[in-house]
């Protein structure tokens, strides 16, 4: 089954949870890529995160990462531990 594709604008209405596995360690090198990406080339990144109804996935430019959080547009934060995976 597909991942749904969600508005970056909708994911503050989902509840995200952790991810089944933590792979904060996993893709920690994606995520600076991914900020890297956002700011210098404005290049989005699809994000896969868990919520209570499954995985989402969202096509968006990440503007920066902290110790806990990606934060996209809007000040919309997803917890690190939540993602599943990042692309390009």
């Amino acid at each position: 089954m597909p991942i749904e594709i969600v508005e970056k604008e909708h994911i503050s209405y989902l509840n995200i949870i952790n991810s089944k596995d933590d792979l904060t360690e996993e893709l920690k090198i994606k995520l600076d890529e991914a900020q890297r990406l956002g700011n210098e080339f404005k290049s989005k990144a699809v994000i896969t995160f868990n919520t209570t109804i499954g995985p989402k996935r969202v096509d968006t430019t990440v503007w920066s990462v902290t110790e806990k959080y990606i934060q996209l547009k809007n000040n919309i934060h997803i917890p690190i531990k939540s993602l599943i995976d990042i692309d390009f």
